[in-house]
Formats: C-alpha cells, sequence, structure tokens
C-alpha cells in the first residue's frame, strides 16, 4: 500500500474494526469486477481504500450532528459508493441502493450477498420512477447537480432526513447556486479525503414555490 492507503485502511481500522473483513471483501470483488466492466477508473482502484472506501464511510463522521438512525437511501449507487460501504459499516441499518443501469445493479446484487449482507435491497429505476417513500438520511454521489438533485429527490424528505452529498471541488459553488425558493439548512463540510472536495450537510425544510426549478423559465 502507499502512505495514504496505509493512513485510510488504518484510519477505517481503528473506526470500524468489525467491518473491516467484510471491506476487504468488497475490495477484492471490486477489482475483479472492474475488468469485466468500468465501475471505477482504473487508476482509482490504486488507491482504492481513500478515493472509494474511507472516501464512502467518512459520510458516517462528517456531520456535526449525530447521523441518525433508521433507513438509508442511496441514490445513483454506481459501483456501490457510498452506499455499500455504509451497509458494510452498519449491517443493522437498512440501506437501499438505487441504480437504473441493470449491470450496475447486477453487481451491487452480488456484492451485497458476497460480503453477507441482509441489510441491502437494491432497486433498478430511475429515481423519478421511484414509489415515494420518506427516509432517515439520502446520500448521492456524483449523481447530479444539487438542483436537479432536490427536483427529483425531495419528495423522499422530511424536515429530520440529514442528507449527505459528496460534491468534490464544485460543493461550495453548487449551493450557492441553490435558489431561494429553497426552505434548507445546509451546510458544506471538508471531506477528509481530498481538502479541495467538499460535502453538502443537512436537512431540506421544503419548498416556497412549489413548481419544480427545472421548468421554471422554460422556453415554448
Amino acid at each position: 500500500m502507499t502512505p495514504g492507503e496505509t493512513a485510510a485502511h488504518d484510519w477505517l481500522t481503528s473506526r470500524h474494526h468489525e467491518a473491516m473483513a467484510r471491506l476487504e471483501l468488497l475490495v477484492n470483488a471490486l477489482v475483479d469486477e472492474n475488468a469485466r466492466q468500468n465501475l471505477v477508473s482504473r487508476p482509482s482502484l490504486e488507491a482504492v481504500w481513500q478515493r472509494h472506501i474511507l472516501d464512502s464511510a467518512q459520510l458516517l463522521h462528517v456531520s456535526r450532528e449525530t447521523v441518525p438512525s433508521g433507513s438509508w437511501l442511496d441514490l445513483g449507487s454506481g459501483a456501490g459508493f457510498p452506499g455499500l460501504v455504509i451497509a458494510a459499516l452498519q449491517p443493522e441499518r437498512p440501506v437501499a441502493l438505487v441504480d437504473s443501469r441493470r449491470l450496475r445493479t447486477e453487481w451491487l446484487v452480488r456484492a451485497a450477498a458476497h460480503m453477507g449482507l441482509a441489510n441491502v435491497e437494491v432497486i433498478l429505476s430511475r429515481v423519478e420512477d421511484l414509489p415515494d417513500r420518506r427516509w432517515s438520511v439520502i446520500s448521492a454521489r456524483a449523481f447530479a447537480p444539487l438542483d436537479r438533485l432536490l427536483d427529483v429527490a425531495a419528495r423522499f424528505s422530511t424536515p429530520e432526513t440529514l442528507w449527505l452529498l459528496p460534491k468534490g471541488a464544485r460543493a461550495q459553488h453548487e449551493l450557492n447556486e441553490l435558489g431561494a425558493d429553497w426552505n434548507r439548512v445546509f451546510h458544506v463540510e471538508q471531506s477528509l479525503t481530498d481538502p479541495s472536495a467538499g460535502i453538502i450537510v443537512g436537512h431540506l425544510i421544503g419548498r416556497t414555490d412549489k413548481t419544480p426549478s427545472r421548468k421554471r423559465g422554460s422556453r415554448r
């Protein structure tokens, strides 16, 4: 391991020792599957513990408030980050992984079974087609710009729902650009894995304008 990989592995071991065997299984399966379908970039596999595992696990630690117990919805799960990692760290928590690509959802089902996780529900669907349901936590990594994400996912949230949204270097910009029609209490936390990256954290209270922002100002 590189020094960065060793540090990430040690950080996880010190806080989630009981989950490390499951995470090792995930990493090994990811490397094998990535040879068949492009789940993550090949260079990122050289820093998989930092770039993907710790980057996901940090969502349980970066919030200024305690992450609520209860159901977790991960949108655009793709390779399984952060959702599969959260499920491995907290096997008592129900975690739903949503993706619209069949190959991705087939991988997620296999990976969850490989880790022996009974708390994972994999859903093949567009987010827009999901039935209404409220969740305790909502995450989305590299899924959609913040305004678009809220347009399609606000209906899964209550004022008590905690949103955890890794956004990279554009986190503060996306939050600043969010329209005033969203009544929210969001802030940006610095990522533990990349000083230039941010995670949008907080609660969505509601909408002052019930018209979806993607439709306002449209031309006919």
